[in-house]
């Protein structure tokens, strides 16, 4: 990396006006700035506020492979990070960036540190937040899974199915609600019971608006549709919000060529034998006509 030429001459002069700035940007989308100076700082098309008493800890970065760590702390507050919007998880995997900068002079600056939030502890009105490298994620196994069910995710690259297929995916709005957890609306039609199980809620209006949940059981009942979560909401939802429910799918390739007609892109191995059968003798197969031994 290549230090700002202007900076490392302001730093050289031995008399210097520098601050730290921060920017997070959320997986939904939305970004903020933050700045230990006493004023405002604006570049990069942000602008990086100076009320929030965000700060750091210092960075320990390596030229190598391990991953920096480092720790953000400040004050929780409705116009910045507030303690609602972390219980919900809107700031899980965020990614930070982290600056020092010639305050005097924005375009003088040097980007420090790349990463994301890791684990967010808060109390007492204040939250710590830990940053994590881009190394982080090479401690992240990869590779294919050699298994019976598709290691796929409906709707992803691997997968490569459109979710917003009419028949797939449903939009509706909520007339009752249990724990944040069991919902109930107008029955669609045309969805027979358990075709949205194994799928995805997801939240368009209100206080939990863009938020996401897995679906435990879709059934009907009393000409309604009842959806329950495997777990609640972190955020209010209430009677009245829209949300919008996609299909699931059990990974089996049955499914993948009946419900989906998507076989030609499953990622599992229908026809692997099981763990144990190198070590079947003949004498106790049960299939002893010379085929597959599934």
């Amino acid at each position: 990396m290549t230090f700002h030429e202007g900076l490392k001459t302001h730093l050289q002069s031995g008399c210097t006006t520098i601050s730290r700035a921060w920017s997070v940007t959320r997986r939904d989308g939305v970004q903020m700035g933050f700045t230990d100076h006493d004023c405002d700082l604006t570049f990069g098309g942000m602008v990086h506020r100076a009320d929030t008493g965000l700060t750091a800890r210092a960075l320990q970065q390596s030229t190598g492979l391990s991953v920096d760590n480092s720790e953000a702390t400040g004050a929780l507050s409705s116009s910045a990070i507030s303690e609602a919007d972390i219980a919900a998880g809107r700031f899980d995997g965020a990614e930070v960036a982290s600056w020092i900068v010639n305050w005097a002079n924005p375009d003088e600056r040097q980007l420090l540190f790349r990463g994301t939030l890791g684990e967010i502890r808060r109390s007492g009105g204040a939250f710590e937040a830990e940053l994590r490298g881009l190394s982080e994620a090479l401690n992240r196994p990869l590779g294919r899974v050699f298994q019976k069910p598709c290691t796929a995710v409906l709707g992803d690259g691997a997968c490569g199915f459109d979710v917003s297929t009419p028949g797939y995916a449903h939009t509706a709005v909520i007339e009752t609600i249990k724990d944040r957890r069991v919902f109930q609306f107008a029955e669609p039609g045309g969805f027979e019971p358990g075709w949205f199980q194994r799928g995805r809620l997801e939240v368009l209006s209100g206080g939990a608006q863009g938020l996401t949940g897995a679906i435990k059981r879709d059934r009907s009942e009393g000409g309604s549709r009842v959806i329950e979560l495997w777990e609640a909401m972190r955020a209010d939802i209430v009677a009245g919000d829209e949300i919008r429910i996609v299909a699931g799918c059990d990974k089996r390739f049955e499914t993948c060529r009946l419900k989906f007609a998507n076989q030609l892109n499953f990622q599992g191995f229908p026809d692997i034998p099981e763990e144990d059968w190198v070590m079947v003798h003949p004498s106790v197969a049960t299939a002893k006509a010379g085929g597959s031994r599934r």
